[in-house]
């Protein structure tokens, strides 16, 4: 074989993007454009309107409640999917809202990202920070 390793046996999971930025109003559009490129690249053309939809709510919600809006994006390749994960400084961890009602004008963030995404999740981090994740996988219902 000489070395040589052909690109099925390399792992997928070293296939990853990551941001670090100041988000403004612009910031989600750009983000869904930079996810459907690497979907498409990945091959997991499938998972981009849930990417999409859900890396708008993560992005919007550190617009909302991060005071100096920095974050860092990171999209990741899986097997079998892919993992978008939106870290910031701001220690305040999101609440998952127990009833949310067509008028509210927020707080349905959250249960989009759990409607469109296969598993997510909130990890504190170091510094009094947070990271917000969700999971897409190719062929789940």
């Amino acid at each position: 074989m000489n070395g040589y390793i052909p690109p099925t046996y390399l792992a997928p999971f070293r296939h990853q993007y990551r941001l670090r930025l100041t988000v403004g109003e612009h910031s989600a559009r750009h983000i869904r454009a930079i996810a459907r490129s690497l979907l498409a690249e990945w091959r997991m053309r499938e998972l981009t309107d849930a990417v999409e939809l859900g890396a708008t709510e993560l992005v919007a919600n550190v617009v909302r409640h991060v005071p100096d809006r920095r974050c860092e994006v990171l999209l990741l390749r899986q097997t079998g999917g892919v993992r978008v994960e939106v870290t910031d400084g701001f220690g305040q961890l999101p609440a998952f809202p127990a009833q949310s009602r067509p008028e509210d004008e927020g707080g349905r963030g959250l249960l989009l990202l759990d409607a469109v995404s296969d598993k997510w999740g909130v990890d504190p981090v170091a510094g009094g920070g947070k990271a917000v994740w969700f999971e897409c996988w190719c062929g789940s219902t």
